[in-house]
């Protein structure tokens, strides 16, 4: 049965059974929002089967085209090296809201697979939940398959009902246990059945899973039978395509077929079997039918997934040969076999190829120069190592190169890419564009008009009007969309950056547009500027708009800047009253506190600190913030910062026991702050320290990372982690230990080795020439055996070289009576040259590297002549 008979046969089978087929959703769950892709073919169904949506037909079947290429569900690094991994594959599925349950479902699934798809009944084993015996009697009892054949599987997932055969569609809702058809592709292909230590080979591949949806999980984990148990499966049509023709990997169906021989066609590729072509063929069912879903290639979200895949597509084309846009041409190849399943995607075919080739030509017009760059940083790296973090973000940010495309090239090399030199140097630049934005788009606002109200202490969410639009620093009437720009409103719930907090994030949302706010920032002292670009449509001068503050952004940030006030405080208690603020930034990642004092905080120090401030969190008190005069202001005892200029009217902030004045936005009680973590202590200038600090979910992530590390080491050097600094100060004693004895060891074999080597040398114009190779020495094994050797051999020049991990260490030695004509310097280059480096030293004594050991016995022996010629 080919690919489209397959799928013809489990969809009228199903409606034999009283389904109804439904059309396949989009890849684009519009009403989702929480997944980017349609993943599975339960997704359009998942109001059903909460209760919240009511259908026609209660059991259903369809063909759901899925991606799965970004986010949690990422499969886009293994394809093209499995033999089952896709970005865009089809799930084949029947469901059932509250009328049958497990006995049908089982029965169905036997069914089409023994009777329909002819499988033999002596290939097919089942798993089940552990304790789900209703279904383990129904295999064995009913259906009759041997018990050894029905395999119990049980939580092995580390957490109770955390096991491949419980399914559960989030912490809380509707779960309950699965059941797994796997396919034996026989004693042949390695592997063991599931639930075996060998489960991860490819003999016993999964084709088919049950969900029996019949509990509701509270938030105590407790399960509660559900008053109607419903039905979700899913099987695969790329795997069971593959079982039905008879072939091992996905990528041999006839559908792949196809593909595989359009992508060869275009690329001008003779060998099938390279992993480039299953990447082509793969990636343009993916892009292709995300196109015609409506998704565009862009620089966040959906659009970025697409330009990630289009572009993987792209290298791996190049790195066939081709040298200008070629991808777009399959699509007809494509729609040829699957555009009768799929009317949509044949009626979008000219609209697809279009927006491929103009991808393709921009991105062919940087390839060249990037992976230039690339192949030559990758040259220069041994197996294991890591490609530095600025090239790869140079890669990036000149030449469209994806952070995981390079770390898809580096993978086939052996190496690996420093992710945080690159995560660091993506936030540095986003700072200086951040600086360089608002210098650009700030200083030359000019605004003489209404005052901005703002309604952000009480609210997230404000109506507003346009009352001011600017351009690259001009008035303008109108912003259209993708547009950079500036809007101040009449009134407004965002914060606008001051007292050390960011600006806040979110959106306006006008009639005919909607403009997306990156930063907000004061034009004057009551004139906020909206700081962004139009995302959609237009927005206009005199137009009402829905403010909406990116409420996840402010919460966090509030987190940071109450906890700044009550650090602030114990601060001055632990290091003293001379503590005064001299600078901070507060934004939704951390709190950064400079303040006067003139000695590192101690680890005690710190730990004091963080205890008073967590001690105030706990104590949960809530925060009140009152306008009052200047004076009645100073009489509270609040306190106020040293040379900033205040008004006469001020807003005094109580949080915990810190009063302070400050018109920043803040949280409702101390406990909402949740947990406070210092991470930095540091010097910034003299009688200056730094703390960073976080708080909330980023404390919570920050200690778990710390846990995880600790309980790594604990299991590395196999020992309690309260065991670990007494542990590791053993081994590092050891080490030291070793080291010694390794460097004894290399000084005795560099002198046995020294006696061997000087009876090679050779006599060239009434001077000794040694070139040789000294196995596994390391540099300083090298030069204190040439130091012998000069001892031994009188008049000489000599050069040592060594070859560790695929590079070569090279040194030369001249004795004195010749270094008027034999500089080592010259002798060590004349060597370096040939094996790809160079070096450089002293006339007597100089040392230089290679990456090309495989030239060295031909350089080495080409010494002596050489030797020769400057002696004369």
């Amino acid at each position: 049965m080919n690919s489209a008979d397959i799928r013809s046969a489990f969809l009228n089978f199903f409606a034999s059974k009283g389904h109804q087929i439904v059309a396949s959703s989009s890849l684009v769950p519009h009403e989702d929002p929480t997944l980017l892709f349609t993943n599975a073919g339960m997704n359009q169904f998942k109001d059903v089967f909460l209760g919240f949506d009511k259908r026609s037909y209660n059991r259903a079947t369809t063909s759901q085209k899925c991606v799965r290429a970004g986010g949690k569900h990422n499969d886009l690094e293994n394809v093209g090296y499995t033999a089952r991994h896709h970005t865009f594959f089809e799930m084949l599925g029947n469901f059932s809201f509250g009328d049958y349950f497990k006995r049908d479902a089982i029965a169905f699934a036997w069914e089409l697979l023994t009777e329909v798809f002819k499988l033999p009944k002596d290939k097919l084993t089942i798993t089940v939940y552990a304790e789900d015996d209703e279904a383990f009697d129904i295999w064995t009892n009913e259906i009759g398959v041997p018990a050894e054949r029905v395999i119990r599987i049980g939580d092995n997932k580390g957490a109770r009902y955390a096991s491949d055969n419980f399914w559960m569609m989030g912490d809380t809702g509707p779960c309950g246990p699965c059941t797994e058809i796997f396919y034996d592709h026989g004693a042949h292909i390695p592997g063991g059945p599931p639930g075996s230590p060998d489960e991860d080979g490819d003999r016993y591949i999964e084709i088919w899973n049950n969900v029996f949806m019949q509990y509701n999980r509270d938030e105590a984990g407790v399960l509660h039978p559900l008053p109607k148990p419903s039905v979700d499966t899913g099987m695969g049509l790329e795997r069971i395509a593959a079982v039905l023709q008879g072939v091992h990997s996905n990528y041999e169906i006839d559908l792949f077929v196809a593909l595989i021989a359009a992508a060869a066609r275009e690329t001008q590729t003779s060998d099938l079997d390279t992993p480039s072509l299953k990447v082509l063929a793969d990636h343009i069912r993916a892009c292709s039918f995300l196109i015609a879903d409506g998704v565009i290639p862009g620089n966040e979200g959906r659009g970025y997934v697409l330009r990630r895949i289009i572009r993987r597509a792209i290298r791996h084309g190049y790195k066939l040969g081709a040298r200008a846009a070629f991808f777009h041409r399959m699509v007809p190849d494509l729609v040829a076999q699957m555009g009768a399943a799929y009317p949509d995607l044949a009626a979008a075919q000219q609209k697809v190829m279009d927006v491929l080739r103009q991808e393709e030509e921009r991105f062919f017009a940087t390839i060249a120069n990037g992976m230039d760059i690339l192949e030559s940083a990758l040259a220069a790296l041994a197996q294991g190592a890591a490609l530095d973090g600025e090239t790869a973000f140079k890669l990036h940010d000149t030449y469209g190169f994806p952070l995981d495309l390079t770390a898809d090239i580096c993978r086939e090399r052996g190496v690996t890419v420093d992710t945080e030199g690159f995560d660091a140097a993506m936030a540095r630049q986003k700072e200086q564009a951040r600086a360089a934005g608002k210098f650009k788009m700030a200083t030359a606002l000019e605004y003489d008009g209404v005052q901005t109200t703002f309604r952000g202490y009480d609210t997230l969410e404000a109506a507003g009007k346009v009352v001011a639009l600017y351009r690259d620093g001009a008035p303008v009437n109108e912003l259209h969309e993708g547009e950079l720009g500036v809007v101040v409103l009449d009134e407004t719930p965002f914060y606008a950056e001051s007292g050390g907090q960011v600006g806040d994030r979110g959106e306006l949302r006008a009639a005919q547009g909607i403009f997306k706010v990156e930063d907000t920032l004061k034009i004057q002292a009551a004139v906020f500027g909206h700081h962004g670009v139009v995302g959609t449509g237009r927005i206009a001068v005199g137009d009402s708009v829905s403010a909406r503050v990116d409420v996840r952004a402010r919460a966090a940030t509030a987190r940071n800047h109450s906890v700044t006030h009550l650090m602030h405080k114990a601060l001055r208690e632990v290091l003293g009253d001379h503590v005064q603020q001299k600078g901070s930034l507060v934004d939704a990642d951390k709190t950064r506190f400079d303040f006067v004092h003139t000695a590192p905080m101690s680890d005690d120090e710190i730990a004091r600190v963080e205890r008073i401030v967590n001690a105030e969190i706990l104590a949960n008190a809530a925060t009140q913030a009152r306008v009052m005069g200047i004076e009645d202001a100073q009489k509270s005892g609040a306190m106020m910062l040293f040379g900033e200029k205040y008004g006469d009217e001020v807003r005094v902030l109580d949080i915990g026991s810190s009063r302070e004045l400050c018109g920043g936005t803040h949280v409702a009680r101390t406990g909402d702050i949740g947990l406070f973590k210092i991470t930095v202590e540091a010097g910034v200038a003299a009688g200056i320290r730094r703390v960073e600090a976080i708080t909330g979910e980023n404390a919570v992530a920050f200690v778990q990372r710390q846990d995880r590390l600790v309980s790594e080491a604990a299991a590395a050097f196999k020992a309690p982690a309260n065991e670990l600094p007494a542990k590791i100060a053993q081994v590092i004693d050891n080490v030291r230990a070793l080291e010694k004895e390794i460097a004894r060891l290399k000084s005795k074999l560099a002198a046995s080795q020294g006696d061997e080597l000087a009876a090679q040398a050779v006599a060239v114009g009434g001077a000794k020439v040694l070139a040789a190779v000294m196995e596994g020495a390391d540099v300083p094994a090298l030069r204190e055996t040439l130091d012998k050797l000069r001892d031994k051999l009188g008049s000489a020049a000599i050069v040592l070289a060594a070859v560790n991990d695929g590079k070569v260490s090279l040194i030369a030695g001249v004795t004195a009576d010749l270094i008027a004509k034999v500089k080592a310097g010259e002798l060590v280059n004349f060597v370096a040259g040939q094996v790809g480096g160079k070096g450089g030293g002293k006339p007597d004594m100089a040392q230089a590297g290679g990456t090309q050991p495989e030239n060295l016995p031909a350089a080495l022996a080409g010494v002596a002549k050489w030797v020769e010629g400057k002696l004369g």
